[in-house]
């Protein structure tokens, strides 16, 4: 008897996670498993707001690939997925055409832009390892070139729209990296402007209780952050962005936190899709295709009270575990276990040493939140890469903030 084919494509939380979890379960010749990814490693999306504000290194938010699989068990491809035929059971990608048994599907998520005109052309998003690297030079670029020509005080202003969770990590640490910025290019610190604009009539998270928000807020606000709540964005530009209430910001770096949606891969497909994502049954398989099962950002899944769970690294990791599970239930005719989400809880950093959040009910703030925050993505490498990677990420941190407290001084 032939083993069956998997196809994961995607090593972001919930693809990376099945593939590990699944060649823990596999046994001898059970099963062919191929892990698709455009990238040789998986970078850890809820990092990156620290690299693109430039208080971290970009190396401390990913993980070669090849540390995390067995290659005798799970047979990596670097490259990019074009098409899904799912009627056809195959995937084609830039250089080979796959077939498969079952296919897993965690491609990630792609920016919404809610129609704003300029905003793909103009904004900068934090997506990619790439992306983060590119921001953190242009702010550089920009206190660099505002000592060039210092009648435009444009260049010094920083326009962040959406106050999600995103959006709230990136500005804290912005607000962090901004005092050493000023020190290095001579700027005085009072020409420089954090502005955060949020069509909610509230920031941070959402779900977090008022006092919290409140003491985020606050918080961010000694930073020297400005919020506009309650105003969208209408246009983005070369120079700036157009508010809903007609005022127009100009600005020499505009970033956009405000929204994701799923690959659109999916819709290409054929799947059934919202804003990207598709819904599925309670084993995380597509309700028109059984042998497809879809993760993290591009999956919908139902809470029991009728509505979709937020899309987060926590539901995606839980669903890696959860998928990995019911395809070995699958190869071998055992009934599949249905996938129960497990909050354990949220919490947002506000830059250094600052964080708010929910353990369950329990409400944290202040610097035992950021703790707490440092505690979840340790659990996180050590899930996926045991002690060894903790170790050696922590050795790695502390050296880069060795280095920025010497630059600071």
């Amino acid at each position: 008897m032939k083993p069956a084919k998997v196809v994961i494509l995607g090593a972001g939380y919930g693809g990376i996670v099945t593939a590990i979890r699944l060649q823990k379960l596999i046994r001898a010749e059970e099963v062919k498993v191929t892990l698709v990814n455009k990238h040789d490693y998986h970078y850890i999306t809820t990092h990156l707001h620290m690299p693109a504000a430039g208080t971290d290194h970009h190396e401390n938010a990913r993980v070669a690939i090849s540390e995390l699989i067995n290659e005798r068990k799970i047979h990596f491809v670097k490259s990019t997925v074009q098409q899904i035929l799912p009627e056809e059971k195959k995937v084609i990608l830039a250089d080979e055409t796959l077939t498969y048994d079952y296919l897993v599907v965690g491609l990630g998520s792609e920016t919404e832009t809610f129609g704003i005109p300029g905003l793909r052309e103009h904004a900068m998003s934090i997506n990619s390892i790439n992306s983060v690297r590119f921001i953190r030079q242009h702010i550089e670029y920009m206190f660099a070139k505002y000592k060039l020509t210092s009648k435009h005080r444009e260049y010094l202003t920083f326009v962040v729209g959406g106050a999600g969770f995103t959006g709230t990590e990136f500005v804290g640490e912005l607000a962090d990296r901004l005092p050493v910025l000023c020190r290095t290019y001579d700027v005085d610190p009072a020409l420089v402007q954090i502005i955060n604009v949020e069509a909610s009539p509230t920031a941070l998270p959402p779900g977090l209780p008022h006092d919290l928000v409140e003491y985020g807020m606050e918080v961010m606000r000694r930073k020297g952050v400005q919020y506009k709540l309650s105003t969208a964005i209408k246009a983005c530009e070369s120079d700036g962005v157009l508010l809903g209430d007609g005022q127009f910001i100009p600005a020499g770096t505009i970033i956009w936190s405000g929204g994701v949606r799923g690959n659109s891969l999916l819709q290409q497909a054929g799947f059934d899709v919202q804003r990207g994502r598709v819904r599925v049954d309670d084993y995380l398989r597509s309700l028109q295709y059984p042998d497809v099962f879809i993760t993290g950002d591009c999956s919908i899944v139902m809470s029991p009270e009728g509505t979709p769970y937020p899309a987060n690294a926590q539901i995606a990791v839980q669903q890696g575990c959860n998928t990995a599970r019911n395809l070995i239930y699958s190869l071998r005719g055992k009934p599949l276990r249905p996938f129960a989400y497990d909050y354990k809880g949220t919490v947002a950093s506000l830059g250094r040493g600052e964080a708010v959040g929910i353990l369950k009910v329990k409400k944290v703030k202040g610097k035992f939140a950021a703790l707490i925050k440092k505690v979840i993505d340790a659990r996180y490498l050590f899930l996926i890469g045991g002690i060894p990677l903790v170790w050696r990420k922590m050795i790695f941190k502390q050296k880069i903030t060795t280095r920025n407290h010497h630059v600071r001084s």
